[in-house]
């Protein structure tokens, strides 16, 4: 296979083919298996391939990180992910489920909130970045989320749910310990982050959403309750001393 050098190795003599090294062997392993992988598959489809906010690349159906695509597509190869596409084929053909591909979650799982619209061609995630914050009276943590929109329809507003471990069905067996964040604007697909599954303050002005029509950018930002104020939350007498 082309791409690896065979000749200009320690050890050999010029123009020899020398023996490969076991890390060698292996890097030539894993630029076949790539090479293999781009023309079988289209990333762009793959419903188990995310870019996560740190830029490395997830599967989302082995649960693995790679720092790039080109190992990412050399996992997809590989026995685990073969072995793992062919158990879920085979789970979702026994329990007759209809998976959705946006979301890689069971059809009408999400309900009326995000709606799907099946026929219309979606044109990838949207751009976004997040931003983490602190209360400066209360010290509690907080997080600004920021996306982009810039293809988003004249009469399409970002809607936003959040989604307990147990509602949904990629990550399994469900981590009690994380919640998810679920963001839908036609014709994006819809986007998810992995939050700690710490209650969101409500209160005015800690959470709050505001879609800009201009810069067709979409804010949300959240502030987690403290452990005090999980802990005596509705307890009489027990309330938060501190209040803004």
């Amino acid at each position: 296979m082309g791409g690896f050098d065979q000749q200009n190795r320690v050890g050999s003599k010029f123009g020899g083919g020398g023996v490969a090294g076991h890390s060698a062997t292996n890097a030539d392993r894993r630029e076949r298996l790539r090479r293999l992988a781009l023309e079988t598959i289209d990333l762009e489809k793959d419903p188990y391939f995310f870019k996560n906010h740190v830029g490395s690349f997830e599967c989302r159906l082995c649960l693995t990180v790679h720092q790039n695509d080109g190992s990412y597509l050399a996992h997809t190869q590989g026995r685990k992910h073969q072995t793992n596409l062919s158990r879920r084929a085979a789970k979702e053909q026994r329990e007759g489920k209809n998976i959705d591909r946006i979301t890689n979650l069971p059809a009408g799982m999400i309900g009326q909130q995000i709606a799907v619209k099946k026929n219309l061609l979606k044109v990838g995630r949207p751009g976004y970045k997040i931003t983490k914050c602190r209360d400066p009276v209360t010290r509690q943590q907080g997080l600004l989320f920021q996306l982009q929109y810039p293809e988003i329809g004249t009469e399409i507003h970002p809607r936003y749910r959040f989604m307990s471990a147990f509602e949904q069905k990629v990550e399994q067996p469900p981590d009690k310990d994380y919640q998810y964040l679920l963001v839908a604007a036609e014709p994006y697909e819809t986007v998810g982050f992995k939050l700690q599954a710490r209650e969101v303050d409500r209160t005015p002005g800690k959470f709050w959403t505001h879609y800009d029509k201009d810069t067709k950018e979409f804010f949300l930002q959240l502030f987690f309750k403290t452990e005090r104020e999980q802990r005596y939350a509705g307890v009489p007498g027990l309330a938060p001393s501190i209040r803004k």
